[in-house]
């Protein structure tokens, strides 16, 4: 077995493997998903991966929700919705999904499920180790950690550094940004066979402020306070918010079993315009995360697919020959994001009648279709004219000209 952690092999035995192919500094969802995809291409398997994390991936630290319908890790979804439900202060609607389901995963779940796998190859090694610090070096790369350096021919780098982005002002950097509650009530109250998928009838406060409710039961459910906003707020408020909309749902007696928290970057920042022959950014770092929505599972098992394409047309002729700085291709989703960026940063408050316009009377299917980047430009259409128009024909000539 080649799943290696830093203390339970001799420090001679990873002194004597340091070169490798492929190196991925940082093994978030998308480093994770992208050897994923490597390993069942079977394309790879002649080929040294190595993955450097500070963290073991051991624990729960975050959930991932998104609309799907194909059976998408159907194996590891720890819950799934037919129906969900789409609020603001002046209305609620039902969204019946149709042939789409809202599924809800753990993080956990994925990372025992790819690192089980890596597991099994004889080629794929993790060590747990801070990378500090890496480099292209002419010919192959250099990966330096906390007490080791390692070369390679191909780096793909998913450490996020938000310095790129306020460095610069042509593209404005959003957050989303939240804390979340896995409670227990002691008496049922929640619908299990639906989700709250967005509730913006909690207070804006001059923001794009929302509230996620994900029952897993009559009695359980994980509470989402969520902002699309530059600024994050300190701890307390968040949690102040989640008690008051426990206590709006009429929730009295109730324990919290589990709190998770996350910062998603929300930009059309070009990332990618970093890459070299030999060094690619995938992820966050990489401009992999859905600006408008922060969204990043859905678009990152395509992202990752699509990388491993791009690589597998090179692996019969000289690894080097890959040149990563051909691999992103930029479409009209990416500048329909940057659009509703540039709203949301001028406009912070709007984000809640944006969003409701799209929902109250629009299919929702189609708006999912939308936001997973799957439509015709007359689809697209269809969506866009039904936002608030004059914000986003000003934020369209402010691009133009």
């Amino acid at each position: 077995m080649v799943f290696l952690f830093l203390n339970n092999f001799p420090k001679n035995y990873l002194c004597a493997v340091r070169n490798y192919n492929y190196i991925f500094t940082g093994s978030g969802l998308s480093a994770l998903m992208t050897v994923y995809q490597m390993i069942l291409s079977g394309k790879f398997k002649d080929k040294t991966i190595l993955l450097l994390d500070e963290n073991p991936k051991k624990t729960n630290d975050r959930t991932w929700c998104f609309w799907d319908n194909t059976n998408l890790f159907d194996e590891i979804i720890s819950k799934r919705w037919n129906t969900a439900l789409f609020a603001d202060a002046n209305f609620q609607r039902n969204l019946n999904l149709n042939r789409y389901q809202y599924k809800m995963m753990r993080g956990l779940d994925f990372y025992n499920l790819v690192f089980d796998l890596i597991s099994q190859q004889e080629n794929i090694f993790f060590i747990n180790k801070k990378v500090i610090s890496f480099e292209e070096l002419g010919s192959h790369c250099l990966v330096t950690t906390e007490s080791e350096n390692y070369t390679c021919n191909k780096i793909f780098n998913s450490i996020f550094d938000p310095e790129l982005v306020k460095a610069q002002t042509k593209y404005p950097l959003l957050q989303q940004h939240f804390i979340g509650w896995f409670i227990k009530s002691k008496k049922a109250v929640f619908n299990k066979e639906s989700a709250t998928f967005m509730d913006f009838s909690v207070d804006q406060k001059g923001n794009t402020r929302f509230m996620y409710v994900l029952p897993t039961s009559e009695t359980d459910a994980l509470l989402e306070y969520t902002l699309f906003s530059k600024d994050l707020l300190p701890k307390e408020e968040y949690e102040s918010e989640i008690k008051n909309y426990i206590q709006k749902l009429g929730i009295t007696d109730y324990e919290i079993i589990e709190k998770e928290k996350g910062n998603i970057p929300m930009t059309s920042y070009k990332f990618w315009e970093h890459n070299t022959k030999n060094v690619i950014n995938i992820g966050s770092a990489g401009g992999w995360t859905k600006a408008s929505t922060g969204f990043t599972f859905k678009n990152v098992t395509k992202k990752s697919k699509a990388l491993v394409q791009f690589l597998s047309s090179d692996t019969s002729t000289e690894l080097d020959a890959t040149d990563f700085r051909k691999f992103h291709k930029t479409d009209k989703f990416w500048f329909y994001d940057l659009l509703f960026i540039d709203v949301l940063y001028k406009n912070n408050k709007l984000g809640s009648k944006v969003f409701s316009s799209l929902f109250k009377k629009g299919s929702p299917i189609l708006i999912f279709r939308f936001l997973d980047e799957e439509t015709s430009f007359l689809e697209d259409l269809k969506v866009m004219l039904k936002c608030p128009t004059i914000p986003f024909v000003k934020a369209f000539f402010g691009r133009l000209f």
